[in-house]
């Protein structure tokens, strides 16, 4: 585990649960510190309170969709500089490009992205 890594939060977001935790559990693993949220709501609370050093963002959200949870994120000032990578299982290209164009840093298909691969790639948007 390289030095510093248990001082990085991250925020993963997903309303499934058991996705959430096998990501979750490989990111701790790694040495992260993992906040998960299963809601729109709920993202955008811990983002606020938790000041996470990046958030992985699904977009199949209960109460709201992940777009519309990134746009929120982008226009509080408190949670407009944090990294979000979109991490989610749809791949249609128009989806991609419009995350693109609200701010995310990167957009991974769950299913190209196994969880070790999602920790070791996490240092590349928090360094």
């Amino acid at each position: 585990m390289p030095d510093g890594s248990l001082r990085i939060r991250l925020l993963l977001v997903d309303d499934d649960v058991d996705v959430a935790t096998m990501y979750g559990m490989q990111l701790a693993a790694h040495g992260f510190q993992v906040i998960t949220a299963h809601s729109g709501m709920e993202a955008i609370d811990r983002a606020i309170a938790d000041h996470p050093d990046l958030i992985y963002l699904d977009l199949g959200l209960p109460e709201m969709h992940g777009f519309d949870v990134l746009q929120r994120l982008r226009a509080a000032p408190v949670t407009a500089a944090i990294p979000v990578v979109i991490l989610t299982n749809y791949s249609e290209p128009d989806l991609v490009e419009r995350g693109r164009e609200l701010g995310a840093h990167d957009y991974l298909i769950k299913a190209h992205t196994p969880p070790a691969v999602l920790a070791e790639a996490t240092r590349k948007w928090v360094s």
